[in-house]
């Protein structure tokens, strides 16, 4: 044994011993296994086996893993892999579905009882191990190792069809350059020597005929498929260009693209706010969002749908996270990086929400004049034609300056006399809280209920030109994080260049997305945002927590922690990973499993001949192909369990860093190796502690018994001298 070692220093030293054999191990270089018949190799530049090597002045650089530049680019690509569409069209639905500033309480609540804690857990690991989500999941519990394939899976079916959104905004940012709008009026259309308004377009609106027609072309039913519709193909096309060129280089690349695809999104809703706050009718949409509706949060549903947006908005089981804090020093504060993303996501949810619902307060305005206008008009001729009598109408009234409080009490006076044939006059009430009740969810929100608004600003062009420019950007930020949980544990376990591996998976990527560019494709973009994220993702994490608080220990982990940052994290997470977080993800999943079985399985389906949506149940083989993306998702955690249970495939702890690798030797001369642990801890092999450093006893939540290590490093039959793996609680 080189006599530099901490082991020789130990021989003729009367200090009490508290390394593990891991510790004392990961001081070591790396090994040159191929000049070593013992894989106990070298450091670079040796000349004979058994020259005495150096300590590592950096444990972080034995790897050789890429790090980030500085800590702003980090931050930068969590928020903006947590910050994404959802944050400016699901967010603000919610409110406005689920009780207005009523919903911000268990939104709030929620946040803090299982996004905060589950966040910092997942930095923490991605951070302490500095794996990918596979690598992550092997080193914690080999046999729940599925846990990362599941994630990696989950994010190749989101990025699938996340990426054509991006195209879609794309094609809106290009055709955005013109004035007018071209989604701003109806097209027009000859039928011999008459010009007509498109039928189509007549009974819909010209925003949502742009969207169904002329952007997606869409196809009545999901069987339907139409084939390709060639604008959004060479949209998406240009999309995952874009995102290949921004991750190429890994996080060399990205971390430098984040800079702007983070920062600029806050520039362009600022301005929306600014601009937003000045229209007629924005306080009243602003005013009707913040509006509380306390009996709201009595009902299930309201938490079940904050708890399912607190899950998504940070980005919790991706692998993403895990991925992007693996390139982190390992003394890096991660609870002050889970607090501040946390926060950060919050606060752009809530500025979102107030530049949507000032944008639709003042659409809501504009629609409510234009219905008061029109049915102004039906009075006047029911008037002409004798059918309502003159005296019904107020004296004070001025049907050419008509408001909507005078048509509220005209409406009012002849609702009462003409009570018994009201129905035949087809009059709206043209109330302004009715309109503002019409707020629409994600694309819908977007691509029709926005596009509409902005078609009343003035300058509409440059107004749509920044919106759509920001969702590009906010999209590519997700992208990026989603190709970066795809792209990390792959390289992690395989020998592969990045610029290669981003390259093909860009291009496997873009053929697989053809799917969803068929005219039919928008139906199975809504089948995948359903099906093959949800259920899984939930899964995924509460495996996530209970792998980590049930069996690594919440105790062991809490002490790692302290070792990792310097400082004892507080009792609170300690309960939140043991007891809280683990309960309140095995409702959701209970509630969603629920929710799936009850609710009728379908999509929205364009009726052409209607002008309007349809909603239909799902043919039997969409169907199938609805319930297939649940079970491929999932399917690799049972798999990996069952095989690795049997021993018939690897732990996976060969692919771990030089530092950890180190700690899971193969059984090569185990006769010595058992008398040196001997000699150093006084214990046997199987008795020795975790490899993840613990020089500070962790006293638990109360802090009145320290914790013991006498029941860690039971071995598995994996063919490797586990010293100290994590699955030795068990």
């Amino acid at each position: 044994m080189p006599k530099n070692t901490k082991v020789t220093q130990r021989e003729h030293s009367n200090e009490p011993v508290t390394e593990s054999v891991a510790d004392l191990l990961s001081l070591e270089h790396p090994m040159d296994y191929k000049s070593s018949q013992m894989s106990m190799g070298l450091s670079p530049g040796s000349t004979a086996p058994g020259k005495a090597l150096l300590p590592s002045p950096d444990p972080d650089a034995e790897d050789g893993r890429p790090a980030w530049n500085n800590k702003l680019e980090y931050i930068l690509a969590q928020v903006g892999f947590s910050v994404g569409l959802g944050n400016v069209w699901r967010f603000p639905y919610l409110c406005q579905k689920n009780g207005g500033g009523a919903y911000l309480v268990p939104y709030f609540i929620l946040l803090l009882l299982i996004g905060i804690p589950l966040f910092f857990l997942e930095l923490a690991v991605g951070q302490r191990i500095r794996r990918g989500s596979i690598g992550v999941w092997n080193y914690v519990y080999p046999r729940l190792g599925g846990i990362g394939v599941s994630s990696l899976m989950v994010c190749g079916f989101v990025g699938l069809y996340y990426n054509v959104i991006i195209g879609w905004s794309i094609f809106y940012f290009f055709k955005s350059f013109q004035y007018p709008l071209p989604w701003a009026e109806c097209p027009i259309e000859r039928n011999g020597t008459q010009a007509i308004v498109v039928p189509e377009c007549e009974k819909s609106s010209a925003t949502t005929y742009f969207w169904y027609r002329q952007t997606l072309n869409i196809t009545s039913t999901i069987d339907d498929t139409g084939g390709l519709n060639w604008k959004m193909t060479l949209s998406l096309l240009v999309a995952w260009i874009m995102v290949c060129l921004a991750a190429i280089k890994g996080i060399q690349s990205s971390g430098k693209v984040m800079y702007f695809s983070s920062l600029f999104p806050y520039v362009v809703l600022f301005c929306f706010l600014v601009r937003g706050l000045f229209l007629k009718g924005a306080v009243d949409g602003i005013a009707h969002m913040f509006t509380p509706k306390l009996e709201k949060m009595l009902e299930p549903q309201v938490w079940r749908e904050a708890a399912t947006q607190v899950f998504f908005a940070l980005g919790l089981g991706f692998g993403g996270v895990i991925a992007f804090s693996s390139y982190n020093k390992r003394d890096n504060n991660c609870h002050f990086d889970a607090i501040l993303v946390s926060v950060i996501n919050f606060i752009t949810s809530i500025l979102a929400t107030l530049v949507v619902f000032a944008v639709l307060g003042f659409k809501a305005n504009v629609m409510n004049e234009k219905c008061v206008v029109e049915n102004a008009e039906k009075i006047l001729g029911y008037l002409n034609t004798g059918v309502l009598s003159r005296e019904l109408i107020p004296p004070h009234i001025n049907f050419s300056h008509l408001s909507t409080q005078d048509y509220a009490e005209m409406y009012g006076v002849i609702k009462t006399v003409k009570e018994d044939t009201f129905g035949q006059l087809g009059l709206d009430a043209c109330l302004l809280e009715d309109e503002l009740n019409k707020s629409v969810q994600g694309t819908g929100l977007a691509f029709i209920a926005f596009t509409e608004a902005m078609t009343h600003f003035p300058a509409s062009p440059f107004w749509s030109v920044m919106f759509f420019f920001m969702l590009i950007n906010l999209g590519l930020g997700s992208m990026i994080g989603t190709m970066t949980g795809i792209t990390t544990p792959i390289l992690d376990t395989f020998k592969i260049r990045k610029e290669i591996l981003c390259v093909v998976c860009c291009v496997i990527a873009f053929l697989l997305g053809l799917l969803f560019v068929q005219r039919s494709g928008n139906y199975f973009v809504t089948m995948f945002d359903d099906y093959s994220a949800g259920l899984p993702l939930i899964v995924v994490v509460i495996l996530e927590n209970i792998s980590v608080a049930w069996i690594y220990g919440t105790k062991r982990f809490m002490q790692d922690l302290e070792d990792m940052l310097g400082f004892r994290p507080y009792s609170f997470y300690y309960y939140m990973w043991r007891y809280v977080s683990p309960a309140i993800l095995l409702l959701l999943t209970a509630a969603s499993v629920v929710e799936m079985v009850v609710s009728p399985a379908g999509y929205n389906a364009w009726v052409e001949s209607e002008g309007s949506e349809r909603f239909l149940n799902y043919s039997p083989w969409a169907l199938t192909m609805a319930y297939t993306l649940v079970v491929v998702a999932m399917l690799p955690l049972p798999l990996v369990f069952i095989v690795r249970h049997f021993n018939l495939i690897s732990d996976g702890s060969n692919k771990l860093s030089v530092s950890y690798r180190k700690g899971m030797m193969k059984d090569i001369s185990n006769l010595e190796e058992q008398d040196e642990q001997r000699f150093i801890l006084g214990k046997n092999p199987s008795e020795t502690p975790s490899p993840m450093p613990a020089h500070r006893a962790y006293l638990g939540p109360g802090g009145t018994q320290e914790m013991t290590n006498t029941n860690y490093g039971t071995s598995t039959k994996t063919g490797y001298q586990n010293i100290g793996s994590p699955e030795s609680e068990l």
